[in-house]
């Protein structure tokens, strides 16, 4: 029997499969760039608060569109990076990790954000070492991918895997550009990620190729546009329009992609899941 050449041969890929997320968001009602704690930061350079504010609307009305839950946290006047709600806690299963900021300028969100996920009632654990929540801890399956190297301590990391039960991948970050883990890495779906190799260490990017051989590998020219501080649900990504060659790598790869413009937070070193907590009630393990 002969096989028609259009018939698909051996099981094929599953298609991307998108699955409802809750997230937490920050208006940027008192953003500014004030001071300068990141090499992205530039208090001499204008920033168009009004702009910022429409820019932000956009990613959450997209969300909003896409079918999932927001919630917003109320802005506190003097905190202008509170936007960047991804910093604020670590979310699995309904127990959340709140956090310790490196620097004093983003201190009094820690207890902000505490206070908004037990009123929530989420089980919430105190850090006892930095720790700046989902901007540098990512969940992949079963796994906790930790960022360390330039904000959250590596001595956090312990603390996570006994607070979550869960293995927690340690990975080190050498770019000053790329201080956080979700600058540098991308949660695709529960086995998948898109990553900037030059972001790691050398071991680091050892144990990235072992664990994730089919990863999405990105440009620098994408990643200094913020594009793997992108958000997906497991089919659709949203991420910044300006990373083109990243969207494209990840339609070939079957899923949707949904440029947002987030140019004005960028200034402050922030994208799309810079301003976005996955809070994962009990029960959600994406």
């Amino acid at each position: 029997m002969t096989m028609d050449a259009t018939e698909p041969r051996g099981p094929q890929p599953a298609a991307p499969r998108a699955a409802h997320r809750h997230f937490l968001m920050c208006r940027p009602t008192h953003f500014a760039v004030t001071y300068a704690i990141n090499p992205w930061m530039n208090p001499a350079a204008p920033v168009d608060q009004a702009r910022a504010v429409a820019q932000w609307d956009t990613l959450r009305r997209t969300y909003l569109d896409l079918g999932h839950t927001v919630d917003l946290i109320e802005p506190l006047p003097g905190l202008p990076d509170m936007v960047f709600a991804a910093n604020g806690a670590t979310v699995v299963d309904g127990t959340a990790m709140a956090v310790q900021f490196r620097d004093p300028q983003r201190a009094d969100e820690a207890p902000a954000y505490r206070a908004w996920l037990e009123r929530a009632g989420f089980d919430v654990h105190d850090p006892k070492h930095v720790n700046e929540g989902e901007g540098d801890v990512l969940l992949v399956g079963d796994l906790l991918l930790a960022g360390t190297g330039f904000r959250t301590a590596h001595a956090a990391h312990a603390q996570l895997q006994e607070v979550f039960g869960r293995p927690v991948i340690s990975l080190h970050l050498v770019d000053p550009r790329f201080y956080h883990l979700d600058t540098a890495l991308c949660v695709l779906d529960d086995r998948t990620i898109a990553y900037l190799p030059e972001a790691f260490s050398p071991g680091s990017r050892a144990v990235l190729r072992r664990l994730f051989p089919d990863a999405v590998l990105a440009t620098e020219a994408d990643a200094v546009v913020f594009g793997l501080n992108s958000v997906s649900d497991g089919r659709h990504v949203v991420m910044p329009v300006q990373a083109t060659a990243l969207a494209a790598a990840l339609r070939d790869r079957g899923y949707e992609t949904i440029g947002v413009d987030l140019s004005e937070l960028r200034k402050a070193g922030g994208g799309p899941k810079c301003c976005t907590l996955n809070v994962r009630e009990k029960g959600t393990s994406e």
